[in-house]
């Protein structure tokens, strides 16, 4: 008796992209692969797709994959199984749906979508929040301090046990909340009690949730001209209207209000180190800014920018400190004095806006994570920030002079250097030998140095005559090869042979 052998389905003639060095799971390629050509109308309906076993054999899979990823097409109703005679391409799925690379899964669809006009604005106006490559003169850099290091891991392994506790206090650990309240009044003269604090994913979370409590969609804001990118970024997705008032040497220009034909709902300042200036609000600005808030009912975002970091004389007083009228809200973070990655910032609010604080905050994110809190918290409450943050400065501070005497020593023809009393990055000026920012950035990141143009940071200002180096975490040998760069980038005038893209 002769055994007929079952007949195997035939090949359709499409071959998956499957890249094997990509992370990607390879039932996870081949799903998207196959659902790409299925919505973009390479498959037809009705089409019969081979046997796991011929599917296995042309397209170097194992069975047990090819048999996932149909599994997962008939789940989602992009194939229908027919016992006994196989996979099939299901019929209804419209052609031209969208186009799927699976090595990262971005979709590009055949007619425009539309998005907001607030996402648009963001999209297309100020520097990129992603992250930056290390190099010389980069931002937002973290010193790292081993003794610190220790510490924190120390003290996370006591927090690390399961405990199904459900969700944490929509303001976040009431431990924390009073060591930053503390801290707080002892560095900065804030005035406030832990009640009046939310624990945030550091200051952009915090600035987005005043602005969504505190503003309506065509409210309008006055900034700080040049501004800092993410908090004008935030409020044009509120859909503000922004207006930039310029900075000098003592702040945000409060004698420019009087042209200002109605009161703003908002005033966003870094009064105490601006940013991207590095200046700090005068004490006669500060009572004006206050007075005029008071006077006109307008609400004050005080984002105290590195304000932990100040190198010479005493802490500046926050703005909070000095308003009798609840006007000021006060927003910090310890993304640069800790770890970017724990996503620890507060937001003080006044004591009569707790409670519409509390009613958005669970629409937003529900409560913050706990595990970072204990341990943040147990970090203040067993006395050792205050040492980490005298270490911190110190580190800071050699940085801050050896960069800044590097620059006078090899770019002084070039530029003029600016010595911050605090923060964590300086900012220079043209000597009047170039006067487009963004070509000189251009120049010196294609030889490998990070110099960020500050008009890409203006409101009004036409002022490109500025450059922010940062100076965090910033080793001696990245110093010297870095204005050994910059001085030759200046030499060879390589900054006139870039367009200007910006």
């Amino acid at each position: 008796m002769t055994l007929k052998r079952r007949r195997e389905s035939p090949s359709v003639g499409f071959r998956p992209s499957i890249d094997t060095s990509s992370p990607a799971p390879l039932v996870r390629q081949l799903y998207l692969s196959l659902r790409g050509a299925i919505a973009d109308g390479r498959l037809d309906a009705g089409q019969r797709l081979p046997s796991t076993r011929l599917a296995a054999k042309e397209w170097k899979l194992s069975r047990g994959s090819v048999a996932e990823a149909y599994e997962i097409l008939v789940a989602e109703g992009f194939a229908v199984a027919r016992h006994g005679s196989g996979t099939y391409i299901a019929s209804g799925v419209p052609g031209g749906l969208s186009r799927i690379d699976h090595r990262n899964e971005t979709i590009a669809y055949s007619t425009r979508r539309a998005v907001s006009d607030a996402a648009t604005r963001v999209l297309t106006s100020g520097p990129s929040l992603e992250p930056q490559k290390v190099l010389p003169f980069v931002t937002g850099r973290i010193a790292h301090d081993d003794r610190t290091a220790r510490l924190l891991n120390r003290i996370a392994g006591r927090h690390m046990n399961y405990a199904a506790e459900g969700y944490g206090d929509i303001q976040g650990e009431f431990e924390l909340r009073s060591a930053i309240a503390a801290h707080l009044a002892a560095s900065r003269g804030v005035r406030c009690a832990a009640e009046q604090i939310f624990i945030t994913a550091g200051t952009q979370q915090a600035l987005d949730l005043a602005f969504r409590v505190l503003m309506t969609p065509g409210d309008t804001a006055v900034v700080e001209d040049p501004c800092y990118p993410p908090a004008r970024q935030c409020l044009a997705l509120n859909g503000v209207k922004i207006i930039g008032l310029p900075v000098d040497a003592d702040g945000i220009m409060t004698e420019k209000l009087a042209a200002c034909s109605l009161p703003p709902t908002l005033f966003y300042v870094t009064p105490s180190n601006q940013y991207p200036v590095g200046s700090v609000l005068s004490l006669p600005r500060r009572l004006e800014l206050l007075a005029y808030a008071r006077e006109n009912g307008c609400w004050i975002v005080e984002d105290d920018y590195d304000s932990e970091f100040r190198y010479d004389g005493h802490p500046i007083a926050s703005l909070q400190g000095l308003d009798p009228a609840g006007r000021v809200l006060y927003t910090g973070t310890f993304s640069k004095a800790l770890l970017p990655s724990l996503r620890i910032g507060y937001l003080v609010v006044p004591m009569d806006l707790v409670p519409v604080f509390r009613a958005v905050r669970p629409a937003l994110d529900r409560c913050p994570p706990t595990f970072q809190q204990r341990v943040v918290g147990d970090f203040f409450n067993e006395g050792y920030f205050p040492a980490h943050l005298r270490r911190l400065r110190e580190r800071l501070r050699a940085s801050r002079d050896l960069l800044a005497n590097l620059l006078k020593d090899r770019t002084s023809e070039h530029l003029s250097v600016s010595l911050p009393d605090q923060g964590i990055n300086l900012t220079v000026h043209s000597t009047g030998t170039w006067s487009n920012d963004t070509a000189v950035s251009q120049a010196a990141l294609k030889k490998g140095v990070v110099v960020m143009p500050l008009s890409r940071m203006n409101v009004a200002s036409s002022d490109t005559s500025r450059l922010l180096l940062g100076f965090s975490g910033l080793s001696e040998q990245e110093a010297d090869m870095g204005t050994r760069i910059l001085a030759e980038v200046f030499k060879r005038g390589d900054f006139r042979r870039t367009p200007d893209v910006g």
